[in-house]
């Protein structure tokens, strides 16, 4: 028997097929080859287009048809699990068309609305009821589309998320998750309902919150027209959902309080768990349902710490400044430089407006250079510190709310590829960093075996999980003033913004 997992990226979608019984990864697939375009029309915007997602999963599955073979593969599918790019906004009409394109997480144009509900609905209120600030998330974009766009707002019957979009598509049925509405801020954790004080806020008519279905679970079944589509069988069962970093965490095992995932895609991401409801009452981080919270049972919430130009700045530098090598390349040339650059700093803020600097859009920065000192290389190193010392930064506030930072679960991906970078994480916040052979797509898959009931709880569908690399800390002193230094120079940036 075969789970089938897909990761719904704003760089591609990967696609996994996990055998049940043994728990490996039999072939992974992806789409496109190349990063996948985001819209910015205006500075702070970033948008793409819905059957765009839905296109690439196409494209990956067939991928992995070749790879497994067309008869095989449609035969023993029995589950699929979703993973996909949190915050995102969808507007699709009665047909379940989309209206407008996606805003996705990066997208920063919604700040304002947020900011206006949580002074109509009071500070004490939002941290109590919602665990944040409703910010700059899906349901403060909404708000922007009913006063900007109302042709586009009077058209939409369902807001969605991406992955309810993409299971929609599968199912045909528009449903989505307490997880889901959470990540949305359209949650109310003191009722364990949609808030509906916070959508009247927003102006968001109730109709148009889709069906909660549970994160585990029979969501719905492939569509004849969709199985036709992928070349799987009719009546596949949907049976898991959660974005990108609660699903991150489920896949590294991350399932108790205490325990942490880390990962550095396009944005970089630490997500710790709780028991128990809490709250940064800056919002620098925020607080969500976890993937293995059950309502009334067991209280298993994630806190995220978020930095939106983490992958990006470093594709960035691989476009621009070196686009002869590879990033391994990138990554040795990096690590010719001393810890801290020679004085060189990166700021790497410029991928949208920032959570833990209370939403400033400041823009990415280089600070120091002097052109008969620094080279390329000491910008590669800069940037790879910058993000790392970026990180850091918000995990200290994590730790204030109490979640231990002693170890950290991340997956050998992205950012994580970088011994420069590993070391550097390590060293800098004094956790051991255990890297873990898994994915998202992977964690999706086996996420499904948890719905259909093949695995019994989550613990056994990730219990034998391999440990690939443990990385402890070294050169702490050096790496302690390389950071101090930066977060002296961030502290100016800030004043200056």
């Amino acid at each position: 028997m075969y789970l089938l997992g897909y990761d719904i990226g704003s760089s591609s979608v990967k696609a996994a097929v996990v055998d049940a019984e043994s728990g490996n990864c039999i072939a992974t697939s992806h789409f496109p080859k190349q990063e996948a375009p985001i819209q910015s029309k205006q500075i702070g915007w970033a948008e793409q287009r819905p059957d765009d997602w839905w296109e690439y999963l196409i494209n990956a599955t067939h991928e992995l048809q070749e790879k497994v073979g067309r008869q095989r593969l449609r035969e023993s599918v029995e589950a699929i699990g979703i993973s996909y790019q949190m915050h995102g906004l969808v507007c699709v009409d009665s047909t379940g068309r989309p209206v407008r394109n996606a805003i996705i997480w990066c997208d920063s144009r919604a700040v304002p609305y947020g900011e206006q509900a949580a002074e109509q609905l009071g500070e004490e209120y939002c941290l109590r009821h919602l665990l944040n600030q409703p910010g700059n998330f899906t349901a403060a974009k909404m708000a922007w589309v009913r006063t900007n766009e109302p042709a586009s707002f009077d058209k939409t019957a369902k807001i969605m998320l991406p992955g309810d979009y993409i299971a929609m598509r599968l199912t045909g049925h528009c449903t989505t998750t307490a997880s889901g509405l959470s990540e949305g801020m359209m949650w109310d954790y003191t009722t364990e309902t949609v808030c509906t004080p916070l959508l009247e806020a927003m102006g968001i008519p109730s109709r148009m919150i889709a069906e909660i279905v549970p994160t585990f679970g029979i969501q719905g079944e492939l569509t004849a027209e969709a199985a036709e589509t992928l070349g799987l069988r009719k009546g596949v069962k949907i049976a898991y959902r959660a974005g990108d970093q609660p699903n991150n965490a489920l896949s590294l095992g991350v399932l108790n309080p205490g325990e942490v995932a880390a990962t550095a895609g396009t944005s970089g991401a630490v997500y710790g768990l709780m028991d128990h409801q809490a709250f940064d009452p800056q919002c620098r981080v925020n607080t969500f349902v976890h993937v293995n919270h059950r309502m009334r049972e067991q209280t298993r919430l994630g806190v995220l710490l978020c930095v939106n130009g983490t992958g990006s700045l470093n594709s960035w530098c691989h476009r621009e400044v070196c686009p002869e090598l590879t990033y391994n390349e990138m990554n040795t040339l990096a690590a010719t430089v001393p810890i801290g650059a020679d004085g060189l700093v990166v700021l790497p803020f410029g991928n949208g407006a920032e959570r833990i600097l209370d939403n400033r859009d400041m823009g990415g920065s280089v600070i120091g250079l002097n052109f008969n000192r620094h080279g390329r290389a000491h910008l590669l190193r800069a940037t790879q510190e910058g993000i790392v010392f970026a990180l850091a930064y918000g995990m200290e506030v994590m730790a204030e709310m109490g979640i231990p930072m002693q170890r950290i679960r991340a997956g050998r991906a992205n950012m994580f590829l970088s011994p420069l970078f590993a070391e550097a994480l390590a060293s800098t916040t004094g956790a051991t960093i255990e890297m873990i052979d898994t994915d998202g797509a992977v964690g999706a898959a086996r996420g499904a075996g948890v719905g259909i009931g093949y695995y019994p709880t989550p613990h056994d569908a990730f219990e034998r999980l391999q440990l690939l690399q443990t990385i402890t800390p070294t050169h702490v002193e050096e790496f302690h003033n390389a950071y101090e230094h930066w977060k002296e120079i961030l502290k100016n940036a800030c004043n200056r913004a």
